[in-house]
């Protein structure tokens, strides 16, 4: 960590990129880690993504998605909180069935006062309407998606998955090596919409070597296997359950 011209904290681009390489995510001003989620009285096991943006080549159902929302108007700007914002996130947590933070506030700062990572947001606008938000950091070579939220009216749209593509696309931009969409829960297809930009240049991390892999759910279901068989046989047959 260095300090700014305004002696205010900052994490620096480098220091990013190792942190996301090492499996490590923002939560709040924060960085963390994890290898286990607990949900619905049940242990599961947590595996990080990234994706080789040389690798990416998005196929048709991506392309499709960006064809059919080419009328929206995308702009990146660095992220400044807003009510705008705040009014826009608080129409898409009313309509989700998933805990999330009150505020844009909570999920981002959490009551700090200062921003420590270089963060920007693609606003998505109908007109002059803000109808989805996506919110990003940047490292050095490394682009880490953070959040996105929209209007539930606009739901046919797929407008989460579609600001997952157009991040991509500015990384690709930006000569960006790597795209950080965080991660996916062995036998939880919950979290499964973050493969959806383009599975074959998707790599997940074994937290056991410190290598990135080719993804495939064979690796994660041997990875998970591998994180469970030393907690209690209650966990691992919960873990595992189908």
């Amino acid at each position: 960590m260095s300090v700014s011209p305004s002696s205010l904290p900052v994490i620096q681009g480098e220091v990013l990129d190792f942190y996301l390489s090492q499996g490590y995510y923002r939560m709040h001003q924060d960085l963390f880690t994890c290898r286990f989620l607990p949900l619905d009285e049940s242990l599961y096991t947590v595996h990080w993504l990234r994706l080789d943006l040389g690798r990416v080549s998005f196929g048709s159902e991506q392309r499709r998605l960006l064809r059919q929302n080419k009328r929206f108007t995308a702009v990146v700007r660095p992220f400044r909180l807003t009510a705008e914002y705040e009014e826009l996130y608080a129409r898409y947590r009313s309509s989700i069935t998933f805990d999330a933070p009150e505020t844009v506030e909570a999920f981002l700062l959490a009551g700090a006062q200062h921003n420590v990572f270089t963060t920007h947001v693609i606003e998505l606008r109908d007109g002059e309407q803000l109808i989805a938000a996506g919110i990003f950091d940047s490292g050095e070579q490394s682009l880490a998606g953070i959040m996105n939220f929209y209007d539930p009216a606009y739901r046919k749209h797929s407008l989460g998955k579609h600001l997952m593509l157009l991040k991509i696309i500015y990384a690709l931009q930006e000569d960006k090596a790597y795209y950080y969409p965080g991660y996916v829960v062995h036998n939880y297809p919950k979290f499964d919409y973050k493969l959806y930009p383009c599975p074959a240049a998707t790599e997940v991390y074994d937290c056991a070597t410190g290598y990135w892999l080719p993804f495939s759910w064979d690796v994660v279901a041997a990875q998970s296997a591998e994180l469970l068989k030393n907690w209690p046989p209650k966990f691992s047959e919960e873990g595992e359950a189908e």
